[in-house]
Protein backbone atom coordinates (compact mmCIF):
# COMPACT_ATOMS: atom_id res chain seq x y z
CA UNK A 1 0.00 0.00 0.00
CA UNK A 2 2.70 2.26 0.87
CA UNK A 3 5.04 1.88 -1.91
CA UNK A 4 1.92 1.97 -4.58
CA UNK A 5 1.36 -1.57 -4.77
CA UNK A 6 -1.63 -3.38 -4.99
CA UNK A 7 -3.04 -4.64 -1.33
CA UNK A 8 -6.54 -6.12 -0.37
CA UNK A 9 -8.95 -3.43 1.12
CA UNK A 10 -10.68 -5.72 3.29
CA UNK A 11 -6.98 -6.74 4.67
CA UNK A 12 -7.24 -7.20 8.74
CA UNK A 13 -4.50 -5.05 9.95
CA UNK A 14 -5.98 -2.41 7.44
CA UNK A 15 -9.61 -2.52 8.54
CA UNK A 16 -7.58 -1.83 12.01
CA UNK A 17 -6.01 0.93 10.92
CA UNK A 18 -9.46 2.50 9.89
CA UNK A 19 -11.11 2.16 12.70
CA UNK A 20 -8.88 3.33 15.02
CA UNK A 21 -9.03 6.83 12.45
CA UNK A 22 -12.94 6.34 12.00
CA UNK A 23 -12.89 6.93 16.09
CA UNK A 24 -10.15 10.07 16.18
CA UNK A 25 -12.07 11.76 13.22
CA UNK A 26 -15.73 10.54 14.72
CA UNK A 27 -14.27 12.73 17.91
CA UNK A 28 -12.57 15.60 16.09
CA UNK A 29 -16.17 16.24 14.05
CA UNK A 30 -17.85 16.28 17.54
CA UNK A 31 -16.10 19.42 18.76
CA UNK A 32 -17.55 22.73 19.02
CA UNK A 33 -15.31 25.96 17.84
CA UNK A 34 -14.44 26.89 21.18
CA UNK A 35 -12.58 23.32 21.65
CA UNK A 36 -9.62 24.29 19.72
CA UNK A 37 -6.83 22.72 22.20
CA UNK A 38 -9.23 19.57 22.10
CA UNK A 39 -9.07 19.79 18.21
CA UNK A 40 -5.03 20.24 17.79
CA UNK A 41 -4.76 17.49 20.16
CA UNK A 42 -7.06 14.60 18.11
CA UNK A 43 -5.40 15.91 14.82
CA UNK A 44 -1.91 15.14 15.86
CA UNK A 45 -2.81 11.73 16.77
CA UNK A 46 -4.43 11.15 13.84
CA UNK A 47 -2.45 12.91 11.30
CA UNK A 48 1.27 12.19 10.26
CA UNK A 49 1.93 15.47 10.54
CA UNK A 50 -0.17 19.00 11.81
CA UNK A 51 2.21 22.31 11.80
CA UNK A 52 1.98 25.10 13.51
CA UNK A 53 -1.03 27.38 13.23
CA UNK A 54 -2.70 25.08 11.06
CA UNK A 55 -6.76 24.76 10.75
CA UNK A 56 -9.00 21.90 9.80
CA UNK A 57 -12.94 22.98 10.26
CA UNK A 58 -15.00 20.11 10.53
CA UNK A 59 -16.27 17.53 9.32
CA UNK A 60 -12.85 15.79 8.00
CA UNK A 61 -12.73 12.86 6.59
CA UNK A 62 -9.89 10.32 5.84
CA UNK A 63 -8.97 6.32 5.73
CA UNK A 64 -5.79 6.27 8.03
CA UNK A 65 -4.69 10.05 9.22
CA UNK A 66 -1.15 8.54 9.43
CA UNK A 67 -0.26 9.30 5.37
CA UNK A 68 -1.35 12.87 5.79
CA UNK A 69 1.40 15.64 5.95
CA UNK A 70 0.04 19.48 7.29
CA UNK A 71 2.55 21.98 7.02
CA UNK A 72 2.34 25.22 9.26
CA UNK A 73 -0.32 27.90 9.09
CA UNK A 74 -2.76 25.82 6.06
CA UNK A 75 -6.12 26.35 6.51
CA UNK A 76 -8.40 23.69 5.77
CA UNK A 77 -12.56 24.66 5.28
CA UNK A 78 -15.47 22.02 6.23
CA UNK A 79 -15.83 18.89 4.64
CA UNK A 80 -12.46 17.63 3.62
CA UNK A 81 -12.28 14.00 2.11
CA UNK A 82 -8.14 12.91 2.22
CA UNK A 83 -8.24 9.28 1.23
CA UNK A 84 -4.60 8.70 2.37
CA UNK A 85 -4.38 5.10 1.11
CA UNK A 86 -1.19 6.94 -0.39
CA UNK A 87 0.74 9.57 1.14
CA UNK A 88 -0.81 13.17 1.16
CA UNK A 89 1.60 16.26 1.63
CA UNK A 90 0.24 19.79 1.72
CA UNK A 91 2.88 22.51 2.36
CA UNK A 92 2.90 25.68 4.09
CA UNK A 93 0.06 28.03 4.11
CA UNK A 94 -2.02 26.14 1.86
CA UNK A 95 -5.56 27.34 1.56
CA UNK A 96 -8.12 24.64 1.16
CA UNK A 97 -11.63 25.53 0.53
CA UNK A 98 -15.04 23.95 1.38
CA UNK A 99 -15.83 20.07 0.07
CA UNK A 100 -12.33 19.55 -1.01
CA UNK A 101 -11.75 15.46 -2.20
CA UNK A 102 -7.60 14.55 -1.80
CA UNK A 103 -8.00 10.73 -3.61
CA UNK A 104 -5.32 8.80 -3.92
CA UNK A 105 -6.76 5.28 -3.97
CA UNK A 106 -6.77 3.96 -7.25
CA UNK A 107 -9.00 1.11 -8.54
CA UNK A 108 -8.29 -1.68 -11.36
CA UNK A 109 -10.61 -1.13 -14.78
CA UNK A 110 -10.86 -5.13 -14.48
CA UNK A 111 -13.73 -6.32 -13.40
CA UNK A 112 -12.49 -9.63 -11.77
CA UNK A 113 -9.28 -8.30 -9.59
CA UNK A 114 -11.47 -5.33 -8.80
CA UNK A 115 -14.07 -8.17 -7.58
CA UNK A 116 -11.19 -9.69 -5.60
CA UNK A 117 -10.90 -6.29 -3.68
CA UNK A 118 -7.34 -5.04 -5.06
CA UNK A 119 -6.88 -1.91 -4.82
CA UNK A 120 -3.27 0.46 -4.90
CA UNK A 121 -2.54 4.00 -4.65
CA UNK A 122 -0.47 7.16 -6.10
CA UNK A 123 0.69 9.78 -3.60
CA UNK A 124 -1.05 13.54 -3.70
CA UNK A 125 0.98 16.80 -3.15
CA UNK A 126 -0.26 20.13 -2.62
CA UNK A 127 2.67 22.68 -2.48
CA UNK A 128 3.40 25.35 -0.10
CA UNK A 129 0.95 28.59 -1.29
CA UNK A 130 -1.21 26.77 -2.79
CA UNK A 131 -5.03 27.53 -3.06
CA UNK A 132 -7.57 24.86 -4.26
CA UNK A 133 -11.28 26.27 -4.23
CA UNK A 134 -14.34 24.88 -3.14
CA UNK A 135 -15.03 21.78 -4.33
CA UNK A 136 -12.06 20.90 -6.21
CA UNK A 137 -10.99 17.16 -6.95
CA UNK A 138 -7.52 15.90 -7.11
CA UNK A 139 -7.33 12.54 -8.56
CA UNK A 140 -4.46 10.40 -7.82
CA UNK A 141 -0.48 11.25 -8.40
CA UNK A 142 -1.24 14.40 -8.94
CA UNK A 143 1.37 17.49 -7.58
CA UNK A 144 -0.19 20.79 -7.57
CA UNK A 145 2.91 23.33 -7.69
CA UNK A 146 3.72 26.11 -5.00
CA UNK A 147 1.44 29.32 -5.40
CA UNK A 148 -0.63 27.24 -7.76
CA UNK A 149 -4.69 28.48 -7.50
CA UNK A 150 -7.21 26.16 -8.44
CA UNK A 151 -10.38 27.06 -9.17
CA UNK A 152 -13.57 26.37 -7.30
CA UNK A 153 -15.28 22.80 -8.74
CA UNK A 154 -11.72 21.86 -10.86
CA UNK A 155 -11.06 18.45 -11.48
CA UNK A 156 -7.69 18.30 -11.11
CA UNK A 157 -6.44 15.34 -13.38
CA UNK A 158 -2.72 16.28 -13.86
CA UNK A 159 0.24 17.79 -12.23
CA UNK A 160 0.09 21.76 -12.47
CA UNK A 161 3.35 23.21 -11.94
CA UNK A 162 3.71 26.49 -9.46
CA UNK A 163 2.65 29.90 -10.19
CA UNK A 164 -0.57 28.97 -12.31
CA UNK A 165 -4.40 29.54 -12.74
CA UNK A 166 -6.30 26.30 -13.51
CA UNK A 167 -9.87 25.92 -13.59
CA UNK A 168 -11.89 23.05 -15.25
CA UNK A 169 -13.22 19.65 -15.43
CA UNK A 170 -10.36 18.41 -16.20
CA UNK A 171 -8.17 21.38 -15.01
CA UNK A 172 -6.72 23.42 -17.16
CA UNK A 173 -4.07 26.44 -16.98
CA UNK A 174 -5.71 29.44 -18.13
CA UNK A 175 -2.61 31.62 -17.29
CA UNK A 176 0.20 32.37 -15.06
CA UNK A 177 0.65 34.13 -12.09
Amino acid sequence: MLAGDPYLADDPELQAQSLRARHLQDAFNRTTAEQTDERRRILEELLGEFGDASEIRPPFYCDYGYQIRIGARTFVNFGLVALDVGAIEIGDDVQIGPNVQLLTPTHPVDAETRRAKWEAAQPIAIRSNAWLGGGVIVLPGVTIGEDTVVGAGAVVTRDLPGNVLAVGNPARIVREL
